[in-house]
């Protein structure tokens, strides 16, 4: 698996994204259970198919591109916003970078490790072990950059990202996946209770990091990515319910810039599934 990864590094980005689109289109047309969840879920934020059809070729540019990002050369890269990056690596209390499964979130947390990294240390990125034997190996070996750490979603992953925001660093996650029972709470999101972790609130208020919302937009025709970085609307609330509630508003403002890059098909309104032992 890691050869064939490390091959599809190769080609072009432009390539790879025209193929990708092809994918997205198949596999939208190959699963009618997609379709009404990918059409459902953005008629509760008010859009028409018409008006997120884009996403499905998004859908199939994200995993295309995944091994030019993990292991081909860099990319072009713009950048939007960083006046409000700039100043929150400057306070010294720490940073929590939050984007929505919108766009291409890889490229976000290896933008920021490079620009960064030498004044500020490395960002510790939260992420999800594959489930698949097969993919273990890909992913730990992706991971492994300069200026990038990761962090499991378990406790010991949690107390390394607070270590790191107690030191000034800097966090990503993706406050939209929706996290293991026990570890969220029942939220709006677009206007339908969604479970909604818990972690991204919590890690503001217990260390007085400052949250960032940030997303990375894929150019046309392989062009490359804008990274586009914004504050927060009002300061985090001091509650733990009322702050989750608003972390998902600020997710959907994110997500309102550009509906057609969002992944409309995730299960953002499952049941959250049982922690293992």
């Amino acid at each position: 698996m890691l050869a064939l990864y490390r091959l599809a590094s190769r080609w072009p980005l432009p390539l790879l994204h025209a193929l990708g689109a092809l994918l997205g289109w198949l596999t939208w047309l190959a699963s009618p259970t997609y379709r009404r969840r990918l059409a459902a879920h953005a008629a509760l934020a008010g859009y028409r198919f018409a008006q997120v059809r884009p996403a499905v070729a998004h859908a199939g540019r994200m995993a295309l591109e995944t091994p030019r990002l993990w292991f081909g050369p860099p990319v072009p890269v713009r950048w939007d916003g960083t006046e409000v990056v700039d100043a929150a690596y400057a306070a010294g209390r720490g940073v929590v970078f939050l984007t929505p499964h919108l766009g291409c979130f890889e490229i976000t947390a290896q933008g920021l490790a490079e620009r960064y990294h030498a004044r500020y240390g490395p960002i510790t990125v939260l992420y999800r072990p594959a489930r698949q034997a097969a993919l273990a190996p890909v992913v730990e070996t992706a991971r492994r950059r300069e200026g990038l750490e990761t962090a499991p979603t378990t406790l010991s992953g949690v107390r390394q990202m607070i270590k790191a925001l107690r030191a000034g660093r800097a966090v990503g996650l993706l406050p939209d996946q929706v996290p293991p029972e026990g570890q969220g709470l029942w939220a709006p999101f677009f206007g339908r209770p969604a479970y909604t972790m818990t972690l991204a609130a919590r890690l503001i208020q217990q260390t007085g990091a400052t949250p960032l919302l940030v997303w990375g937009q894929r150019l046309p025709r392989g062009q490359g990515y804008v990274l586009h970085f914004r504050a927060l609307a009002e300061p985090l609330a001091g509650e733990l319910a009322p702050a989750v509630a608003q972390i998902n508003r600020e997710m959907e403002r994110l997500i309102r810039e550009a509906p057609g890059q969002y992944l409309w098909g995730y299960g953002r309104y499952k049941t959250p599934r049982e922690q293992a032992a």
